[in-house]
């Protein structure tokens, strides 16, 4: 089966190469449309650093370390 941890980990690097992959589509069409979508290349690697954080800080991780604290 198909778990949450399993989604999260197949979604960090497909994130992280998603930027690259619509730029590059982008930059097909033309030069001017490949120009204007550069920023587009450091979208990514953000989108992916964002999943990491925000597992770390409302996921599983920071519910386990909560109940610990508690006790």
């Amino acid at each position: 089966m198909f778990e949450r941890a399993d989604a999260i980990l197949a979604a960090i690097p497909l994130l992280a190469v998603s930027g690259l992959a619509l730029r590059s589509l982008l930059a097909v069409t033309g030069v001017g449309t490949g120009l204007l979508s550069a920023p587009l290349t450091a979208a990514g690697p953000f989108a992916a650093l964002a999943v990491v954080f925000r597992e770390l800080l409302t996921g599983p991780v920071a519910t386990h370390a909560a109940d610990e604290s508690d006790e």
